[in-house]
């Protein structure tokens, strides 16, 4: 084997490792994924939105994620609170289970707005809101801007999104001095190629702006993210935007990546807020009891 192709090989294995910090823990319960969500009316088909919360919420994992891992703790918290509750898988590659979210972000795209279809024939709403982590709260926003989304979301909450891609702390830079690297990442998971800073995929998802009219932003970032860095880029611009850093809410909290999207309460605390803002309340460290 040549020397470049053996010292491939572990680059590839790093850049997996860091990418999988986005893997949630409980990856054993996707089996039992549609008894497990109905049984607590999330993924309910026959749940019908009420007057307090009329449109559904789509649930939108990220990359080596799945539509239950990703949202034990989140889609609860929201069923709990009256909403009508629905996740998806993406992204699937052949041969490779549970772990999604790694095929080409613009056919994900495609899945979310079949997906986002099916949700609002089912509960007869005129339009939905999205709530996504890490590449599903980036992924979205080509469903938004090339697929007609604008006109079926209200609003869309990116929670530590990778809304300009990522350096992986520097790791990406490394890729140009191993020859072959970037077209073994693109053909293998094009869903990782394009979530890396300046890839094809993010400089048409992000020219001419980053938002849509119509659609109400919001980004919930941590500064202690070690996937989506700088964390700085994870920020939208627009004047429907609002983005929220967990830190100026409550600087004791120390979520990273992984946590912040799995089963941080102030977190949801402000999904709740931007999906019902005429109700909201403060968020503090005190949120994390609610």
């Amino acid at each position: 084997m040549l020397p470049w192709k053996r010292a491939l090989r572990p680059l590839a294995a790093l850049l997996l490792a860091v990418a999988a910090v986005a893997v949630p823990a409980a990856t054993a319960t996707a089996s039992a994924s549609g008894t497990a969500a109905t049984s607590s009316g999330w993924n309910d088909y026959s749940c019908k939105p009420s007057a307090a919360h009329p449109r559904p919420v789509v649930l939108v994992h990220g990359t080596f994620g799945n539509s239950v891992d990703n949202w034990l703790g989140l889609a609860p918290y929201l069923t709990s609170r009256g909403y009508c509750v629905y996740s998806l898988d993406y992204g699937q590659l052949p041969g490779v289970p549970l772990f999604h979210g790694l095929g080409p972000i613009d056919k994900s795209a495609g899945q979310l707005s079949a997906f986002v279809d099916k949700v609002l024939t089912a509960t007869g709403a005129g339009e939905a809101d999205l709530v996504g982590h890490s590449q599903g709260g980036m992924m979205p926003r080509y469903y938004l801007k090339f697929l007609g989304g604008a006109a079926k979301v209200h609003a869309f909450v990116g929670i530590a999104p990778d809304n300009h891609g990522t350096d992986l702390d520097g790791l990406t830079n490394l890729l140009p001095f191993f020859p072959g690297a970037e077209d073994l990442l693109d053909a293998a998971t094009p869903g990782l190629a394009d979530q890396i800073v300046g890839s094809d995929f993010l400089t048409r998802l992000n020219a001419g702006g980053d938002t849509v009219p119509g659609v109400r932003y919001t980004v919930i970032a941590t500064k202690y993210d070690e996937v989506v860095t700088p964390w700085r880029t994870q920020y939208l611009s627009g004047s429907d935007v609002r983005n929220v850093l967990l830190q100026d809410l409550c600087p004791l909290d120390l979520s990273e990546h992984l946590a912040i999207g799995l089963s941080d309460r102030i977190a949801f605390h402000e999904v709740a807020n931007a999906l019902d803002p005429a109700h909201a309340t403060p968020t503090t460290c005190a949120s994390a009891l609610g």
